[in-house]
């Protein structure tokens, strides 16, 4: 079964989908004529100036609920095992694809905005909303949503509870089951408050929790200082095969770099819609640029934190992934210690040298970082159960579903790291894959709405959006709030 898995993996993540998502990114970056730099401050103001309502959560909440999604494993054990089979320059892809997946994460979150709905009192959004109102054909909307169902509450949570249980058997000796029993318990407490308690738990634990690790980062960096020209010539050479020693793993280094950005950042996954979609703003653009920041934080500051960590201090392995010198090493600095999380924790425990110090930060980190992934998880597999459901059947399948998430959370907790990876990647790599073909139809009206924006900002006024005066059709909840409001 394993070998099938790794065969549906391999196709799902051939160079096509790698290579693609870069094209798509820069694609839409012209189209929006680089919106990601030129309404960075837009991004900032807004944090602060999104209300909540009864039906919607705040633009800083909906960040959270997106971060809380895009800040877990992949930040962690993703960008180690980047380093551990790219080398140093995978983290220079990984920061390519975080500038231009910025403008992704803003066109396909503006597009959650204005295709938004109000059901059962919350608002609902996603792509399964956008591509079945864009298109008018509900079946295309489907697709996405099934997938996003199956792969939200059963794939990809599994990756997540396996790295917990692996980090804290490895930190304080805590069998698997019992990390899976526990954590099994604490997220049914929240997942049955639906999407308002999950939106206050994740503005509380995102910021503190990723406050505290680039801290950590930051004190390694200021103990190292001397080292940041090397680390720095470090990874751009080996980026671009520059580097002597990684010279025969650029293509590892682009491939790694782009796959475990994707995992980490989600951009143009298809998840962030469903967090942006659920923000109480009187423009869709808004949304979309917090969205896009969102990229920013995760990226640049919470994946790099990870690779400043492992790099400065020099605790990391390279090999060769394929060919015929698969499993050799290229570096071994840490003979013995698998790559992912626990080069993360050596680093740590080189930097602070204080028996279990590194295991047990990073143990609670990634505890904390998953534990709100696989909330952010829980609230897409809902929003898309809700597409094609409603009512009393809606309610019933929701606590199927909840039981089926959680039986899956234990089921990763207990897998082995290797059968957790192949079933996320795959879950990852189906909606990928649909969401962003999607988004290349789809693209037009979240560029309307931007120069919309635009214009009414250079009018001095506050911008509000109106999708009939635009020409956008099937934005009904906004046609609705138009004309309750007498617009």
């Amino acid at each position: 079964m394993e070998d099938f898995l790794t065969k549906i993996n391999d196709s799902l993540w051939s160079p096509v989908m790698i290579y693609g998502i870069l094209i798509v990114g820069l694609i839409f970056t012209f189209m929006t004529r680089f919106m990601q730099v030129r309404f960075f401050k837009d991004m900032f103001v807004q944090l602060s100036k999104g209300e909540k309502s009864s039906a919607g959560v705040s633009s800083f909440e909906a960040m959270a609920m997106a971060l809380s999604g895009r800040i877990g494993v992949g930040n962690i054990a993703g960008t180690a095992t980047a380093i551990a089979f790219g080398g140093p320059g995978a983290i220079f892809w990984m920061w390519v694809l975080g500038f231009i997946g910025a403008a992704t994460a803003y066109v396909e979150s503006t597009l959650a905005q204005i295709y938004k709905e109000e059901k059962d009192g919350v608002f609902r959004g996603g792509p399964a909303y956008y591509i079945h109102k864009f298109s008018g054909k509900k079946w295309l909307g489907m697709i996405f949503a099934i997938v996003g169902v199956v792969a939200m509450a059963i794939l990809m949570p599994t990756v997540q509870s396996n790295a917990i249980s692996g980090a804290m058997d490895n930190a304080f000796g805590i069998p698997a089951w019992v990390s899976g029993v526990l954590l099994v318990l604490l997220i049914g407490v929240i997942i049955v408050g639906g999407v308002k308690r999950i939106a206050t738990a994740a503005s509380i634990i995102v910021p503190f929790m990723a406050g505290l690790y680039i801290l950590v980062a930051l004190i390694i960096i200021v103990m190292n200082f001397k080292e940041i020209p090397t680390v720095f010539g470090l990874i751009f050479s080996s980026a671009f095969g520059a580097n002597e020693m990684f010279s025969g793993i650029l293509g590892a280094a682009i491939a790694w770099g782009v796959k475990r950005g994707i995992y980490a950042n989600e951009a143009g996954q298809g998840t962030g819609p469903h967090h942006a979609a659920a923000a109480e703003v009187s423009h869709p653009v808004k949304q979309g640029l917090v969205q896009a920041f969102s990229i920013y934080f995760d990226t640049f500051l919470v994946c790099t934190a990870t690779a400043f960590i492992v790099l400065f201090t020099g605790q990391y392995n390279v090999q060769y992934e394929s060919g015929d010198k698969a499993g050799q090493f290229i570096v071994e600095n840490v003979p013995g210690v698998e790559a992912g999380t626990p080069f993360t924790q050596a680093a740590l425990e080189h930097a602070f040298p204080l028996a279990g110090f590194g295991s047990g930060f990073v143990a609670i980190a990634l505890f904390f970082f998953a534990f709100t992934t696989i909330m952010a998880y829980y609230y897409i597999a809902e929003t898309n159960l809700a597409y094609f459901l409603e009512g009393g059947k809606l309610k019933i399948s929701i606590r199927v579903m909840q039981v089926v998430f959680l039986l899956g959370l234990f089921y990763g907790s207990i897998k082995t790291s290797e059968a957790a990876w192949t079933l996320g990647d795959i879950g990852l790599g189906l909606m990928v894959w649909v969401n962003v073909i999607s988004l290349l139809f789809l693209v037009k009206p979240s560029l309307i709405a931007l120069r919309d924006y635009e214009e009414q900002k250079k009018a001095g006024k506050d911008p509000v959006f109106d999708p009939v005066k635009l020409g956008i059709k099937n934005a009904d909840y906004w046609v609705k709030k138009n004309k309750d409001l007498g617009q």
